[in-house]
């Protein structure tokens, strides 16, 4: 036998990006996926929906909690974006997200098919990064279903133009449009350590389920604590303690203190879970 017949098969590049792009066809293509992003979609409808007959349509909406431009809703359709992704980012967005990469390699190896998956000369290491790249594009992909349809049914319900920001500062529409474009940028890249969380559960288990499950219950106890008043000192630790720092996108001139906080709390989050789901994949024993 030649050298070359024993010599373990690197992986080319395009057979990587192959790899990629069948990851991002099937995880697309699924029912489940199709599923979260219509209930993602459907939030703004009832959010708009809800506004319209409150308000009849005229007059600022009423009182009360809620954030603290959805009274701006029935002046100006575009306020709609930022409230549905407001309304969402604190558990729909990071619940779904948690729902695809808990099942990312534990889903797998409940269908027998990691196995198989890691036959194909790819590595360990390489199927990581594509499931979390996939993951990734769904916080996007995600993310834009809320902004545009928020959009769409905003300029159905509620006239839209100028823009008056949260300084009182008032922009044309296209600048709005643009803000409105770089706060989803910001909530997708806020979901990001939630999905090196649930990449990192998934490799825990063999069983989708509950990995998933395990995910959520971890988001929605992180949650808790996030509002326990005692926990204050703990409080700026936790990865959704500054998601809603988006909203400092809608100040002229842009607070950026909270927006880099969350960032940087994101991307220390995607280092230790990202690092500890690499760590537990390429080391496990894969018997199934």
């Amino acid at each position: 036998m030649s050298r070359a017949d024993t010599a373990p098969r690197r992986p080319r590049p395009l057979w990587s990006l192959g790899l990629l792009r069948n990851e991002i066809g099937t995880t697309f293509r699924r029912w489940r996926t199709l599923a979260l992003l219509a209930v993602l979609a459907g939030v703004p409808v009832l959010v708009g929906v809800a506004v319209k007959i409150e308000t009849g349509g005229a007059g600022p909406a009423g009182g009360g909690g809620g954030p603290a431009f959805i009274s701006q809703v029935t002046n100006n359709g575009l306020f709609l974006v930022f409230t549905s992704l407001a309304v969402t980012l604190p558990f729909f967005l990071p619940m779904s997200i948690g729902v695809l990469a808990g099942d990312a390699i534990a889903g797998e190896a409940h269908a027998g098919t990691l196995r198989y998956l890691l036959v194909a000369p790819a590595g360990r290491t390489r199927l990581l990064l594509v499931k979390y790249a996939t993951t990734m594009l769904f916080c996007l992909v995600g993310t834009l279903v809320v902004a545009l349809s928020a959009l769409t049914v905003g300029a159905l319900l509620f006239p839209l133009g100028e823009v008056t920001l949260l300084s009182g500062t008032t922009v044309s529409f296209g600048e709005g449009l643009l803000r409105a474009l770089a706060i989803a940028g910001v909530v997708a890249l806020s979901l990001t350590g939630v999905a090196a969380l649930g990449l990192f559960v998934s490799t825990l288990t063999t069983s989708g389920i509950a990995a998933m499950a395990t995910t959520v219950g971890l988001l929605i106890t992180v949650q808790i604590l996030d509002t326990i008043p005692q926990l204050h000192t703990l409080q700026p630790y936790l990865f959704p303690h500054y998601w809603l720092s988006f909203a400092d996108l809608l100040r002229d001139p842009v607070y950026w203190d909270q927006l880099q906080k969350n960032l940087g709390l994101q991307a220390l989050y995607t280092v230790v879970f990202g690092s500890a789901a690499w760590a537990r994949f390429t080391t496990r024993d894969i018997t199934a």
